[in-house]
């Protein structure tokens, strides 16, 4: 891929993490439980979200799992670091959402067939970098001054100014192919207006859907189109629309794009 020459087959903007992959079918994969065991780490061992006692193996699992595509990321020494699945729930089954959060009058859900929402977002504790940073590791700083044109490639390969929550946004990659790839024009989710702000920074307009709830703190409905994301991303920010669909760029875009990205950085360090 033209997007990976500079670093060999290492990605050009997440050179030191790698996604691995657990498809609806294979309930019984090994990357599962380790999934299961980093949710129990972060819900209920560091935020008490859960309760301990509910899960006496160290596994934080529920009756969602089972129809989920499941996303994690890894070090290059193959430590996992974050989590998110895709729920598709079964035809006698809600979306988790609904079970805490109740929606607008006039708001009309979209064929299932063609939804998804995304949940259990959590990053490694070690892998957020700051103080303030959020569970789903996005730095204070992007959230009062990122945006998504500022989301480059920085030479090297390196995030040197933290100001880029490139782990959270790797795992929306990941659920934004196979969502592509199989038929899923919507993704809901519930979660804190902030992080709603912070992912409408990097591109994912999330829009609300149902009034704000109490749920382990305050939460939101949402649903974000991903026809609309596209639309957004290919406007404000064609490196990061080719990064997302894994399209080829122009070696020359990349060059201009790491250059100014460059310079940028040598006049702040004057």
């Amino acid at each position: 891929m033209v997007i990976q020459t500079l670093l060999g087959k290492r990605d050009l903007l997440i050179p030191y993490f790698k996604f691995g992959l657990v498809l609806r079918q294979n309930v019984d994969e090994i990357l599962l439980k380790e999934i299961f065991k980093l949710r129990y780490e972060v819900y209920c061992l560091e935020r008490h979200f859960l309760p301990q006692e509910e899960f006496q193996n160290g596994l934080e699992s529920d009756e969602y799992d089972t129809c989920s595509t499941h996303v994690a990321a890894f070090t290059l020494d193959d430590t996992i670091i974050g989590t998110v699945r895709l729920v598709q729930p079964n035809p006698d089954q809600s979306y988790p959402f609904e079970s805490h959060c109740s929606v607008f009058e006039e708001y009309r859900m979209p064929p299932r067939e063609q939804a998804g929402e995304v949940s259990r977002l959590v990053v490694r504790k070690t892998h957020r970098r700051r103080r303030g940073d959020s569970m789903e590791g996005v730095s204070a700083d992007f959230m009062e001054k990122g945006t998504v044109a500022s989301i480059k490639p920085h030479p090297g390969g390196k995030q040197r100014d933290g100001n880029s929550p490139m782990l959270l946004l790797g795992l929306y990659r990941e659920i934004y192919r196979y969502s592509r790839k199989n038929g899923v024009r919507y993704l809901y989710a519930a979660m804190e207006r902030s992080l709603a702000r912070s992912l409408n920074k990097m591109g994912f307009v999330f829009v609300p859907i149902g009034p704000q709830t109490d749920y382990y703190g305050p939460v939101t409905p949402f649903v974000l189109d991903l026809d609309e994301l596209d639309r957004r991303l290919n406007s404000d920010n064609k490196f990061l629309a080719a990064w997302f669909t894994d399209k080829p760029l122009p070696f020359f875009l990349i060059l201009k794009t790491m250059a100014s990205n460059f310079w940028r950085e040598f006049r702040r360090k004057k």
